[in-house]
């Protein structure tokens, strides 16, 4: 594990919190201490904030934590959580404007009170920063379908507003600038009759739960898809090959390492079964790619992003 930094905070109408536990900001539950947890105030708070800061220090921006695995060893960064102020929802004409800490899920309600399609994300878990900083998508639908804009704080403090073009979207993943933090974004889907698009959300919360382990501490799909999209991820979802079926090729349904283990349920889950440890949970899936690539020869990519450092031996 690195040293830990020490930072010369500059002023800011903010929280910082030093030596923060990141475990239950995470779905996993699991992981070390930020040295610095900033919440800011408002987005002149945050842009004063990065302004100020020594450009050796590195930045981080957390969200609701859904797609991601703090180490053991915690994270050598100011990382930026964004709360209330941040998570608001307009809904101008046929767009919606989105703070990046709404939840997907209530963006896709909101925006369907409206008769704004945004169907897709209301199975996706995690808020609107993430779903844009990962393409997020499902039922052949991406952020980058709906994406108009969005307004980012960059690490020098300048406020920018980017536009699709901007970001390169490709599958599960868009080209933020490094330490930036996504801030808002202006979303625009097609028109639908509010009731239809409530029914339709239903249905996929059924669908889901039905074949998702949605009880259990689990940070979403583990591995990308190998195959079946195109480089803008704009596929249509119709691929032969899934990273559940690959894993279940494998014998690796059920795997578990220390308190980890890959759902019974869905093999591409990686979930905490009890009392497991971040080190637990990578190595877990470390050694589903291991299996897969001696049994398939094909690699699995990682879907969930892992920061921060192991615990010193």
């Amino acid at each position: 594990m690195a040293a830990h930094i020490e930072i010369d905070l500059p002023k800011t109408r903010g929280r910082v919190t030093q030596g923060r536990s990141l475990a239950d900001l995470t779905w996993l539950r699991v992981g070390g201490p930020a040295d610095y947890l900033f919440q800011p105030a408002d987005i002149e708070d945050l842009a004063d904030v990065l302004r100020s800061l020594d450009p050796s220090v590195p930045v981080f921006p957390i969200g609701v934590g859904s797609n991601l695995i703090v180490r053991d060893g915690g994270l050598r960064a100011l990382v930026v959580r964004l709360g209330r102020g941040f998570n608001t929802i307009e809904v101008e004409g046929d767009t919606v404007v989105a703070g990046a800490a709404a939840l997907d899920a209530h963006v896709a309600r909101k925006a369907a009170d409206a008769g704004i399609d945004l169907t897709f994300l209301r199975t996706i878990p995690g808020s609107i920063g993430g779903a844009v900083r990962m393409n997020a998508g499902c039922y052949g639908s991406y952020m980058a379908d709906v994406f108009k804009s969005a307004t980012l704080v960059l690490r020098s403090g300048e406020v920018v507003t980017l536009r699709g073009d901007d970001l390169n979207f490709a599958y599960r993943q868009s080209d933020l600038p490094e330490g930036a933090v996504l801030v808002s974004a202006v979303l625009r889907g097609p028109q639908g009759d509010p009731a239809m698009l409530h029914a339709r959300m239903e249905d996929q919360l059924a669908k889901r739960d039905a074949t998702q382990p949605t009880k259990d501490r689990s940070a979403g799909s583990t591995f990308r898809n190998p195959a079946g999209f195109s480089s803008t991820g704009q596929a249509d979802d119709v691929h032969d090959l899934k990273a559940w079926k690959v894993i279940d090729d494998a014998g690796m349904r059920g795997a578990c390492r220390g308190g980890a283990q890959m759902s019974e349920k869905h093999s591409n889950f990686l979930i905490n079964a009890g009392g497991a440890s971040a080190a637990d949970l990578e190595g877990l899936g470390e050694d589903v790619r291991k299996k897969v690539y001696a049994n398939s020869g094909i690699t699995l990519e990682w879907e969930i992003m892992r920061v921060g450092d192991p615990l010193s031996k």
